[in-house]
C-alpha cells in the first residue's frame, strides 16, 4: 500500500493504452481486465480506440480518446488502425509526457513512439506463425521489435519463439482470469436444451476464421458420428461461417453440429459439455483452454504454436494432436471415457489454473509499467 501511495504521488507521466479495434475474443477479455486493474493503480490512464461503443466494459476512471465520428462498429480493422495512429500522433503533438501500452497494430505504434521519442511497451497476442508469412515481414518485425522498450508475451513457449526469432529478451506475463466471474456465469441456466442426454457432448469456441481451422474439427466429427452418438456446438462468428455451414450440410452433419454464434457468456455451455476441442493453426496463449480447465472439462487441442502444449503440460492435462490431423482428432474423441485416468487429468488441470489468477498477473503489468512512469 505504501509503495502504491508513493508511486501515485510521484509519477510524472500518464499511460495510454493503444487498442484500435476491440472485438469479441480472448485478447479483448485480457484488455478489459488489465486496463481496469491498472486504472485502480494509475490515476492518469487513457485508451485510444475506434470502438467507443465498448466503453461500458471499462472502468469509468479511464479516459477515452476516440474519433469525433464514432460509428465504426463494422469498419475494417486497418481503417481503425489508421484513424487511431492519427489520434496517437495528435496526442504526442499536444504533450509527450506519456508512455504507450500497445495491444494492437504494434509495428505502427512502435514507429510513432520511436519517431517522437516516447516509451512503448508492446504486447503480442499470437504466435509469429500468424503474422510473419514472408521474409520481408520477418525483417520488418525483427527491426521494430528491437526498437520497443519492452515486448510482452503471454506464454513461455511464445517467449522462446520470439526471443530466438528476433534476438530479444521479451517479458512473459500470463493472461489474467477473473475465475469468480467465470464460476458465477457458468451456473446460469441455458434457455434451451442443446444436447441429447446420451450423446458425447463436444464444444469449440473461437472466431470462424482460417486460424481456428474448424474444417479439421468437422472432418473429425464426420468420422466420429459413424461410430458414436456425438453432438458438437460451435460458438463464434466470422468470415468462414457460410463455408463451415455448407460443409455441415453437404456431409449430413446438421443433426450433430450446431452453430450458435457469439455468446457473451460461453461458460454455461462449456459446463454442459464433456470435451472442449481446439483446432487452431496458431495461437499465443488461448484463453478458452484455461477457462475449460477451470470448469473441469476434458480438453483435446491441436499442438499449434504457441500455448496449448504449455497449458496442457505436454499432454498431462489433456490430449494433443498435430495441426490439421483430423483422423488423430477423431481417434482421441472416440477413445474418451469417464474413468479415473481422465478425472485425474481434469483435476490436475484445474489446479494448474491458479497461476493465471487475475490480480497476480495484472500486478505484474503494473510493476513493469511503473518502471517507466
Amino acid at each position: 500500500i505504501l509503495h502504491d501511495y508513493f508511486f501515485i504521488t510521484t509519477m510524472s507521466k500518464k499511460l495510454i493504452i493503444f487498442s484500435p479495434s476491440i472485438e469479441d475474443g480472448g485478447v479483448e477479455k485480457n484488455l478489459f481486465l488489465i486496463s481496469n486493474y491498472l486504472s485502480s493503480k494509475i490515476p492518469n490512464l487513457s485508451i485510444i480506440t475506434a470502438d467507443f461503443y465498448r466503453k461500458n466494459n471499462f472502468s469509468k476512471k479511464i479516459k477515452f480518446i476516440t474519433p469525433r465520428f464514432r460509428i465504426f462498429k463494422n469498419t475494417k480493422k486497418y481503417i481503425k488502425y489508421l484513424i487511431c495512429i492519427i489520434l496517437l500522433i495528435r496526442e504526442t503533438i499536444k504533450d509527450k509526457r506519456f508512455i504507450i501500452l500497445s495491444f494492437q497494430a504494434n509495428i505502427y505504434a512502435i514507429m510513432v513512439a520511436k519517431f517522437f521519442g516516447i516509451t512503448i511497451l508492446s504486447r503480442s497476442n499470437t504466435s509469429s506463425e500468424g503474422w510473419t508469412k514472408n521474409r520481408f515481414k520477418q525483417l520488418i518485425f525483427k527491426y521494430f521489435f528491437t526498437k520497443a522498450d519492452e515486448i510482452i508475451v503471454n506464454s513461455y513457449d511464445f517467449k522462446k519463439e520470439i526471443d530466438k526469432k528476433y534476438k530479444i529478451n521479451c517479458k512473459c506475463i500470463l493472461n489474467p482470469f477473473n475465475f469468480k466471474l467465470i464460476k458465477k456465469e457458468s451456473l446460469k441456466k441455458i434457455p434451451n436444451k442443446i444436447f441429447k442426454k446420451k450423446s458425447l457432448k463436444l464444444i469449440s469456441i473461437g472466431r470462424l476464421t482460417d486460424q481456428k481451422d474448424h474444417i479439421t474439427l468437422l472432418k473429425a466429427i464426420k468420422l466420429v458420428v459413424k461410430k458414436r452418438l456425438t453432438e458438437l456446438i460451435i460458438l463464434g462468428k466470422g468470415t468462414n461461417e457460410s463455408i463451415l455451414k455448407n460443409y455441415t450440410l453437404k456431409n449430413n452433419l446438421i443433426n450433430n453440429v450446431k452453430f450458435l454464434g457469439y455468446m457473451s457468456n460461453p461458460y454455461q455451455y462449456i459446463k454442459s459439455s464433456d470435451i472442449f476441442v481446439l483446432t487452431s493453426r496458431f495461437e499465443g496463449s488461448p484463453n478458452v483452454l484455461v477457462e475449460a480447465q477451470y470448469l473441469k472439462k476434458y480438453i483435446i487441442s491441436s499442438n499449434c504454436p504457441t500455448g496449448p502444449k504449455e497449458i496442457l503440460a505436454n499432454g498431462l492435462y489433456g490430449d494433443l494432436f498435430n495441426v490439421g490431423d483430423f483422423r488423430k482428432l477423431a481417434k482421441l474423441i472416440l477413445s474418451y471415457k469417464k474413468n479415473q485416468k481422465i478425472k485425474k487429468k481434469i483435476n490436475n488441470a484445474f489446479k494448474n489454473t491458479k497461476k493465471f489468477e487475475y490480480k497476480k498477473n495484472c500486478e505484474k503489468y503494473y510493476m513493469l509499467i511503473s518502471k517507466y512512469l
